[in-house]
């Protein structure tokens, strides 16, 4: 069976010769950055490879999966490709590695009073020893609890790394069980089998944020989860708790989280992602001395083009045979 495939993205053309070597099978076309589709390839495309560009439901009538080159859906909620049925397959799955490796980064940093550390190098200041012991001296990590909003691939892998710095795990899901979601692209190395954390599921949020020393927010953007982190959650934290936010802008209230920072409320935090990105020159964060403030890197994986090659081929594969695809959005959940 001849499959077409369609791709917007700016892949090297190395990829493309080992797409063609793996799927002899499949008519590979590319579409240029500002080229217009041809018509007739449009009508032909069983898998549309994409970020996002997106054509209209009516032109692709033989389509039967986006592969898109992200994580999250918002982006494509309210397109017709959206309401259409077809199914929407994710990224998710390449990035939990340099994701957790990301989040416990920044744990670290966030212990070993980095951002303070930062501001005595570039004004040149040695501190005194006083000065040292008082405002350096290291948070303990062994016993120390971390809350992980969003307990799924990238979740558990946070959890291996967390555990290995002896610290406790609170993970929040939707259902708050260990079930393993069927037919997911996977390069991380925690199993639900030898995961240690304690989990909960969301209507339980309250009750993990009184405990967390440390709150992780890896949750997708869904109608469910915006906003989900507000004034109220962040003051259920314990004093001087840390916040590290590599989700998607428009779930933890920017403006809250960074008063109880300024406050001394919370006691540090770890900035990925945005409300409105990329973030300007004139924001607050670039400058706020409690903050490590990064531009949407942490899903960035070394990996890419490789994984990226074994998802999509995998998924070939599988129009090809009718089986169930990998990382296929659940439309109701969101995600």
């Amino acid at each position: 069976m001849t499959l077409t495939y369609l791709c917007s993205l700016p892949l090297p053309d190395s990829w493309f010769d080992e797409l063609a070597e793996r799927m002899p099978q499949v008519a590979i076309h590319r579409l240029a950055p500002g080229e217009t589709p041809d018509a007739r390839v449009l009508a032909e495309v069983d898998l549309l490879h994409t970020s996002e560009w997106l054509p209209e439901a009516e032109d692709v009538p033989s389509l039967r999966l986006v592969q898109l080159d992200t994580s999250g859906v918002d982006h494509v909620r309210g397109s017709s490709l959206w309401t259409s049925g077809v199914p929407i397959a994710t990224l998710g799955g390449i990035a939990p590695v340099p994701m957790a490796e990301y989040a416990l980064m920044s744990i670290l940093e966030l212990a070993h009073r980095m951002p303070a550390i930062v501001q005595h190098r570039q004004g040149r200041v040695w501190p005194s020893n006083a000065d040292r012991l008082a405002s350096l001296t290291p948070r303990q990590l062994p016993g120390a609890t971390v809350g992980i909003i969003g307990y799924g691939r990238i979740g558990r892998e946070i959890s291996r790394l967390a555990t290995s710095f002896g610290m406790n795990v609170l993970g929040v899901s939707r259902s708050g069980t260990r079930a393993a979601a069927a037919e997911k692209f996977d390069t991380g190395r925690q199993s639900i089998d030898d995961d240690p954390a304690e989990l909960f599921p969301i209507g339980r949020l309250h009750e993990v944020l009184r405990r967390s020393d440390y709150l992780v927010v890896v949750v997708p953007l869904t109608e469910l989860t915006r906003g989900l982190i507000g004034a109220e959650e962040l003051d259920l934290l314990p004093p001087g708790a840390c916040v590290v936010n590599i989700a998607r802008g428009g779930i933890v209230d920017e403006a809250a989280l960074l008063e109880r920072l300024r406050a001394g409320r919370i006691g540090g935090v770890a900035v990925d992602v945005f409300d409105e990105e990329p973030l300007g020159p004139e924001s607050g964060w670039w400058t706020e001395s409690g903050a490590l403030v990064t531009p949407h890197v942490a899903g960035l994986a070394p990996q890419y083009h490789a994984q990226t090659l074994d998802l999509v081929v995998e998924n070939l594969k599988r129009l090809a045979e009718n089986r169930p695809l990998l990382n296929e959005v659940d439309r109701a959940a969101g995600y």
